[in-house]
């Protein structure tokens, strides 16, 4: 005797990932982004025992064709959960419905992030009732074919008006470090950010811990002040940038298009063959300042938000 199908039998079952499932969820999550991440097994892993899962599958005739993790957003961002699906698109609202129904106390709002070009995922958040609440620009700039002469005329410029750039050393007094936090604070302060672009919160001695552990931060001093930063960290051949910073006593002057050339002749002079950098597209005198230079702009990122 056969049993007809249920209505339900071909629905995806639900469940909390598994290690045995980091190799299929590798491959989803770098297919969702078009291969602009690689993802590996080693990036995925259980939940500890006892603790709600953050990530769930869903798994259609023992075969992963999905994947959801809502975790927290981050430091920055509190109050917020993330959102982060990859896969059969068709999964992602039963998916969205099991993370929903177990989210923990303390937050209000669930955010997703994905590039304006990731079909499957904008039109997942869109239809699901999220809010196209902000956008951010990502660059990248060919540094193999950087060439640092036009801005010579700037740098000697502004040398003559008592501003030198150069790499900060790892040794720097506690006063450097001491104006380097100041003005990193005035940059948290002053430019336009949203849960994206917003950093996790630092301690002076975060920031020195950071900038010695992994990167390289280039300062312009004016006459032996420092009034404008810019780090960059090492990510293969790729250089990323970020904290950002001019002084507002010294901004509108070129200053910080000085400073990126002199940190970008630097790492081509290392060898780097790439520099990206990113913000919110509020941040309009970055945009500006990384045009000159060169970057060219990617498709937009979008940050999507839904009230729980």
């Amino acid at each position: 005797m056969t049993h007809a199908p249920h209505p339900t039998d071909h629905l995806p079952t639900l469940r909390p990932f598994r290690a045995a499932d980091a190799a299929p969820v590798a491959r989803l999550a770098t297919d969702s982004v078009r291969g602009h991440w690689t993802y590996t097994p080693e990036h995925f892993r259980e939940s500890p025992a006892g603790t709600r899962p953050t990530r769930l599958v869903a798994e259609q005739d023992g075969v992963v064709v999905a994947t959801a993790r809502l975790a927290p957003f981050g430091e920055g961002v509190p109050d917020a959960l993330r959102l982060d699906v990859a896969g059969d698109a068709a999964s992602f609202t039963p998916l969205l419905l099991a993370q929903l129904a177990a989210i923990p106390a303390g937050f209000r709002r669930v955010l997703g992030v994905t590039r304006e070009d990731f079909t499957g995922q904008m039109t997942f958040f869109a239809a699901a009732g999220f809010r196209n609440a902000w956008q951010s620009w990502g660059a990248h700039l060919d540094l193999t074919t950087f060439d640092p002469a036009p801005f010579e005329a700037l740098q000697e410029r502004l040398f003559l008006a008592g501003y030198e750039p150069e790499r900060l050393k790892p040794d720097a007094p506690d006063a450097d470090w001491h104006a380097l936090y100041d003005l990193h604070q005035t940059g948290v302060r002053d430019q336009p950010r949203n849960p994206t672009t917003t950093p996790d919160p630092l301690t002076r001695d975060g920031l020195r811990d950071v900038i010695r552990r992994e990167e390289a931060a280039f300062v312009t001093r004016w006459r032996g002040q420092i009034v404008a930063l810019t780090r960059l960290t090492p990510r293969g051949p790729e250089v990323e940038s970020e904290g950002t910073v001019t002084h507002p006593d010294h901004r509108a002057r070129g200053v910080m298009t000085a400073l990126k050339a002199h940190a970008l002749t630097w790492a081509k002079g290392e060898g780097f063959a790439h520099a990206g950098t990113g913000g919110t597209v509020l941040n309009l005198p970055m945009l500006r300042v990384n045009t000159r230079l060169g970057y060219r702009t990617e498709r937009m990122w979008i940050t999507w938000e839904k009230d729980i």
